[in-house]
C-alpha cells in the first residue's frame, strides 16, 4: 500500500501543475486546423544535407544576419544584424577573402532589406519601423504606424518599379523578442501594407495574418508575394491587372515555416524556412491544451527547442515547387538569396552567413516524390 508521504510525493507535483495551468492567464486561440492538417508539399528536387560542402562567411563579424539585399554592380550584400548594425559584405570567390564593413547602426533590430532606386537601403526594422538608409549612413524614418496602430515587428520589405514599398508588420501585439508568444497564442495580428514615398501614405492592404513575414514583388510587377509564417504558406496580392487588389494563395503546405523570400532574376523565388515541419510542432499548433502547456514551460522553465531541418525552397513564378535545400542541423534560417552559382543563407542567431555552391552541391531528384 501507498504511504501518505509516497502518495503526496506523487500527487503534489500533479496538483501544482494543474493549479498552475488553471491560474495562468495565457489564453491561446484555435488555429485554422484545416490549413495545418494536410501533408507538406513534396519538392521534386532535394538536398537534405546542405551543410555538407557549405562555407561559413564572415564568422565572428556578423551577428544574426537575418536577410539580404544584393548590389550586383558593387558585388556587395547588405544585411541586418542582431546588434543593430546594417553591414556591407563584399562577396569574393573565397570565403576567406570576404570583407565585412559597418554601414550604420539603426538602434533597433534590422530585418528585411531592399535596395532603393537611389542607392539607398530600405530597412524593415523590427523595433523602429520602415527606415531609409542613405549611402552616407543617414537614417530617415519613413513610417511606423498605420490606421493609428503602431508597428510592433516590422519584418519584410520590397520595392516596386514605381517606388512604392510593400512591407509587413508581423504582429501588432508582440515584439521580436516575444515572437514565440505570437506563435503560441495563435491569433492573426499581422498586416501587409504599402508605403508611397511620393505621398508619404501608409495603407493596410491585407490584415488578420498569422505572422506576416517576407515580401517579394514579381518581375512583371503584377503581384507581390508575402509569407504567412505560422500557417506555412505564402499569399499573392495583385497590384496590377484585372485582379488588382485581390489576394489568393501562392503556395501552401510548405515543408516548414517560411520567413523571408527573394526573387533571383532567373525565374525562381527563394523562400527561407526557419524550421522544417516536425511532428512536435504540428501537435503544438493543433492542440490548445498542449500549446498552453508549452507557453507555461516557456514562461517558467525556458522555451523547448522545436526547430530542425531549416533551409530554403525554390518555387517558380506560378508557385510550383522546384527545389528544397535543408539539413537536420539547421534551424532559424531566415533568409535565402541566390547569387551566381551560390546560395547564401541568413539566420536570426548564427554569427555567419552560410554559402553553398549549387553547381557542386545541387538538389537531386527526390525518389520519394508523391505521384
Amino acid at each position: 500500500m501507498w504511504s501518505y508521504s509516497s502518495l503526496m510525493a506523487v500527487l503534489a507535483p500533479v496538483i501544482a501543475a494543474v493549479l498552475l495551468y488553471q491560474l495562468d492567464s495565457f489564453d491561446p486561440a484555435p488555429l485554422p486546423t484545416h490549413e495545418l492538417s494536410r501533408k507538406p508539399t513534396v519538392f521534386p528536387l532535394q538536398n537534405s544535407r546542405m551543410l555538407q560542402g557549405a562555407e561559413m562567411v564572415g564568422v565572428g563579424q556578423l551577428s544574426g544576419p537575418e536577410d539580404f539585399a544584393y548590389d550586383s554592380e558593387s558585388r556587395v550584400i547588405y544585411t541586418g544584424c542582431l546588434d543593430g548594425w546594417v553591414k556591407r559584405v563584399t562577396v569574393n570567390e573565397s570565403s576567406a577573402d570576404v570583407v565585412v564593413e559597418n554601414l550604420v547602426n539603426t538602434g533597433g533590430r534590422p530585418l528585411g532589406l531592399v535596395l532603393g532606386h537611389n542607392n539607398e537601403v530600405i530597412v524593415a526594422d523590427a523595433d523602429k519601423g520602415l527606415l531609409k538608409v542613405t549611402k552616407d549612413g543617414e537614417i530617415d524614418l519613413l513610417t511606423d504606424e498605420a490606421e493609428g496602430v503602431k508597428f510592433k515587428l516590422t519584418d519584410g520589405v520590397d520595392v516596386a518599379d514605381n517606388g512604392v514599398l510593400y512591407f509587413t508588420d508581423a504582429s501588432s501585439k508582440y515584439r521580436i523578442k516575444e515572437f514565440i508568444w505570437d506563435a503560441l497564442e495563435g491569433r492573426p495580428y499581422g498586416r501587409f501594407m504599402s508605403y508611397d514615398p511620393s505621398t508619404q501614405q501608409t495603407k493596410v492592404l491585407v490584415r488578420d495574418l498569422y505572422f506576416a513575414n517576407g515580401v517579394a514583388i514579381s518581375p512583371d510587377q503584377s503581384f507581390v508575394v508575402f509569407c504567412e509564417t505560422h500557417l506555412s504558406r505564402c499569399k499573392r496580392y495583385y497590384i496590377q491587372g484585372e485582379k488588382k487588389g485581390s489576394v489568393d494563395i501562392f503556395i501552401d503546405n510548405l515543408p516548414g515555416l517560411p520567413d523571408n523570400i527573394r526573387y533571383d532574376g532567373e525565374g525562381l523565388f527563394w523562400i527561407a524556412l526557419a524550421t522544417g515541419r516536425t511532428l512536435y510542432w504540428d501537435v503544438v499548433q493543433m492542440h490548445l491544451f498542449i500549446r498552453k502547456v508549452v507557453a507555461i514551460m516557456t514562461r517558467y522553465v525556458g522555451r523547448p527547442h522545436m526547430e530542425k531541418n531549416g533551409g530554403v525552397v525554390a518555387v517558380d513564378l506560378e508557385g510550383n515547387p522546384m527545389a528544397h535545400y535543408y539539413d537536420a542541423g539547421l534551424s532559424m534560417i531566415t533568409g535565402g538569396i541566390k547569387i551566381g552559382n551560390h546560395l547564401y543563407c541568413g539566420s536570426l542567431v548564427n554569427p555567419y552567413i552560410i554559402r553553398l555552391n549549387l553547381t557542386e552541391h545541387p538538389a537531386v531528384a527526390n525518389i520519394h516524390k508523391e505521384s
